[in-house]
């Protein structure tokens, strides 16, 4: 493997492998092979107007009550304690976790899971969040399907 003479091999480098002049003389092939090369796709919302969803499981509920209980700060509602969620800056209840007490509580959104485990021990959920029933969900797919396609 001789190079020759030494003016043969010096100044070339290795041509950046390949990916130089996509811009220029290799502008067909990225045409061709690499279409998505350049540029960016898509839109990603900025980190300020993202909407920030505090999320609390029932597990940490039941230790909420236990330490206001400790502070003496619950209140009663219907002989049941009662606690809103909106307050203490939680805006959605999850299910992970384990109830004892009968709770009352007010929160904007929750899982199915969650309100369930709150029915089962003798609780009750007072939110704003609106389930679909399967009546509802059969007449919407009706009225999609007597639609005109076109």
């Amino acid at each position: 493997m001789g190079w020759g003479q030494i003016g043969q091999h010096r100044k070339h480098g290795e041509k950046g492998g390949r990916k130089v002049g996509r811009h220029k003389h290799l502008w067909s092939y990225v045409l061709r092979y690499e279409p998505d090369y350049f540029g960016k796709r898509g839109f990603k919302t900025p980190q300020s107007l993202r909407e920030k969803v505090n999320v609390i499981n029932i597990g940490q509920l039941d230790e909420l009550i236990d330490k206001l209980t400790r502070e003496k700060q619950l209140t009663k509602r219907e002989g049941k304690v009662f606690v809103d969620l909106e307050t203490f800056g939680y805006h959605k209840l999850l299910a992970k976790g384990k109830l004892t007490k009968p709770v009352l509580v007010k929160v904007d959104s929750y899982s199915e899971n969650a309100a369930k485990k709150i029915a089962e021990a003798g609780g009750q959920i007072l939110g704003e969040q609106r389930e679909e029933t399967e009546e509802e969900l059969e007449e919407v797919e009706k009225t999609e399907e007597e639609a005109p396609k076109g």
